[in-house]
């Protein structure tokens, strides 16, 4: 800031009830850090909010200011939207509190959690709301974007199971909005991401999960590429919508369940994850076995909250990351062929392709019920993702996702992917993730709680004209 603004950086400070900082001050770095290292942005200021009154003020000091606006929720996002060089960045790490009612499961829960803090708190009464795979991800992120993980298939979607959202709006209002109050504006949360106000407090409806469940993963070597995926086909086909299920094309980790003869090896893996008891889970074991054989393979049951985060070793905070993704209706052989390609020509040990499949749950909800912008059908997505510590070979994997992502455009049924696995924000991207029924809707809904666009670090739909 400059010497003219200080007057007025003061004032916020005395209006606030939470914190501010600025350049030097203790916390500020730690404040402006998101999880891709690749990302060194210096905000002005950063405001710590006590509440949505905080929010508010801060929003107003902005305008007031001519600073542009970023929302720090996790800090997880790849292209690095919760940082605004030169602007003013609403952390929201300090709104995080959770309070659970088991009785009536549901739980509420700060703008600012991650969904290890959520995943706790909930396990302790044996309920569990859908989130991601990585638990230091954000709740509010990954829910404004639809949200899906290893309960997508037995419940859904993060956002089918949002029950109301506490907005601060760009003009300062504080709105509770739900499919009773402020409807359009709570449809246009359940997918449209961060486009249409500050998210200081979810509200979710809670099911019985765990705390035991079980997990299957069976890995192939490169060499056995086509037959892993075509496997892994045949088992998804004969797999009950319930189950979790993610293919994954990575390194293998030094993990006490690999011998050591194939740690980090690259190749492929299945992960099978049952909920509704061992019974169950068996047969989707027997079925993983019917084909090729294996590596190694690891078949255990194990604590829900180990499973929300079995993947974070995979994702370290500081990492440099890069991605693109796109949905396609399945494993055919020509995307097979083109992943079996793809893969092995990876530099990074830790650059990785997770393919997530969207089916149960996910396929019973209407497509116009929520602003989600994938395809409610059952489908994969592939999500490719250049991830290393150093330059070089971060650089030639960028290189690789979007060669890898170009081969498997002519098969994707969207390839615009999905909005939370978007690096970069080409304006024809999000338009074709959403497709232009739901743009056009969201486009206007924004209109109405953002007019001028002040939350437009995002994938942004700007406002209808």
């Amino acid at each position: 800031m400059t010497s003219t603004a200080e007057p007025t950086l003061e004032s916020l400070r005395t209006r606030l009830s939470g914190a501010v900082l600025t350049a030097g001050e203790p916390g500020y770095d730690v404040a402006r850090s998101v999880w891709n290292g690749e990302i060194d942005r210096h905000p002005a200021v950063v405001v710590r909010p006590a509440g949505p009154a905080d929010v508010a003020t801060a929003l107003t000091y902005a305008r007031e200011a001519a600073l542009d606006v970023s929302v720090r929720g996790g800090g997880h996002n790849y292209g690095g939207a919760a940082v605004v060089d030169g602007g003013l960045v609403l952390d929201l790490s300090s709104l995080d509190a959770i309070s659970v009612d088991p009785a009536g499961r549901t739980a509420r829960c700060g703008g600012g959690a991650t969904w290890a803090q959520l995943d706790a708190a909930t396990q302790e009464h044996a309920l569990a709301v859908p989130g991601g795979t990585i638990s230091h991800t954000g709740v509010g992120g990954l829910t404004l974007g639809g949200g899906f993980g290893w309960l997508t298939g037995k419940h859904g979607l993060s956002c089918d199971n949002l029950l109301s959202a506490e907005v601060v709006t760009a003009g300062g209002d504080v709105l509770r909005a739900s499919a009773e109050e402020h409807p359009d504006l709570f449809w246009a949360l359940c997918g449209g991401g961060g486009n249409f106000g500050v998210v200081t407090e979810f509200e979710f409806r809670l099911h019985p999960v765990g705390p035991l469940v079980h997990l299957g993963l069976f890995f192939w070597g490169l060499e056995d590429g086509v037959a892993a995926l075509t496997q892994a086909r045949e088992v998804l086909a004969t797999l009950p919508g319930e189950m979790g299920a993610l293919v994954a094309g990575l390194n293998a980790p030094p993990a006490p369940f690999v011998p050591e003869r194939h740690h980090f090896r690259p190749g492929y893996a299945l992960l099978v994850a049952g909920f509704s008891g061992e019974a169950q889970h068996a047969e989707a074991v027997r079925a993983a076995r019917s084909g090729p054989a294996p590596l190694f393979e690891f078949v255990s049951p194990i604590p829900y909250v180990e499973l929300q985060r079995m993947l974070d070793d995979a994702a370290p905070w500081g990492i440099l990351g890069y991605e693109k993704a796109a949905y396609a209706d399945g494993f055919t052989d020509e995307v097979i062929e083109v992943i079996a390609d793809f893969l092995p020509r990876k530099t990074s040990p830790m650059s990785i392709m997770p393919i997530f499949s969207m089916r149960g749950a996910f396929t019973e909800v209407d497509d116009d019920a929520t602003a989600f912008g994938g395809p409610r059908r059952e489908s994969i997505l592939i999500n490719i993702d250049s991830l290393a510590t150093e330059p070089e070979p971060f650089a030639a994997d960028r290189a690789w996702v979007r060669e890898f992502w170009e081969a498997l455009v002519p098969f994707s049924s969207n390839s615009a992917g999905y909005v939370n696995f978007m690096a970069e924000y080409e304006a024809d991207r999000v338009r074709t993730s959403y497709g232009p029924a739901k743009y056009e809707r969201l486009a206007r809904i924004k209109a109405d709680y953002d007019p001028r666009n002040v939350f437009h670090h995002n994938a942004n739909i700007p406002p209808a004209r």
